[in-house]
């Protein structure tokens, strides 16, 4: 893995006890929300103009809309419609299980560098994490937070050993811990979900705010994006 921000001398800055993490009760939980609703509900008002490029972008280089809704699993397992810009081809699903032998990484979720079902266009967006903007929208709708664990797939969830499902016990995120210590260069799932907790049990309003930080240069140098 490559070296990221060393998280070891964080102080206990707001800091809630391990059961609650970043969804424990009180006035920290309503600032976060609020964070949450301000700087996503910003950030998309400041970006609509390249939003609305991006997606015109996508109609051309290929057929089929330009937003990719799909199911994930929220906050102890809700479902939910999480938007992704779409960055694959219309068929993409239904070529997936033609490509599960070439998986890069070990437990249940599935990336493959080269995928052949991603379209120029959607490279692009993949490298600079372009498409995962229209998620902005699911943290305003409460769905999602800015920093959390990744929201799994249904089918992924399926497949969690019981600890696993620990992860699942606060909101999901758009970036969190393990995105900005390696992304997904990191092929051990187990190791995802030792970032995961360690984020819930260490949660700061502090901790966020460096996370968010520390998430832009980690998007500009594109590092295990794909």
């Amino acid at each position: 893995m490559p070296p990221g921000p060393d998280f070891s001398t964080l102080g206990p800055v707001l800091t809630v006890s391990p059961p609650l993490g970043p969804d424990g009760r009180g006035w920290s939980r309503r600032t976060k929300r609020l964070m949450d609703i301000v700087l996503a509900g910003s950030t998309l008002l400041v970006l609509l103009p390249l939003l609305l490029l991006i997606a015109l972008a996508i109609r051309l280089d290929s057929t089929g809309p330009a937003l990719y809704p799909h199911t994930r699993l929220g906050r102890r397992g809700r479902p939910f419609t999480m938007y992704k810009f779409r960055s694959m081809c219309p068929d993409a699903e239904h070529l997936k299980k033609h490509l599960q032998h070439l998986n890069t990484l070990k437990g249940p979720v599935f990336k493959l560098p080269d995928d052949p079902r991603i379209t120029r266009i959607g490279r692009l967006l993949r490298r600079t994490s372009l498409d995962e903007l229209p998620q902005l929208l699911n943290v305003v709708r409460g769905d999602m937070s800015l920093v959390g664990p990744r929201p799994p797939l249904p089918a992924e969830a399926a497949t969690y050993a019981t600890w696993h499902w620990r992860r699942m016990d606060v909101i999901p995120g758009l970036t969190g811990l393990w995105q900005i210590s390696g992304r997904a260069s990191e092929p051990d799932f187990d190791r995802w979900v030792a970032w995961d907790l360690r984020y819930i049990d260490e949660w700061s309003l502090g901790l966020d705010l460096r996370i968010m930080l520390y998430t832009i240069p980690a998007v500009l140098r594109g590092h295990g994006a794909y």
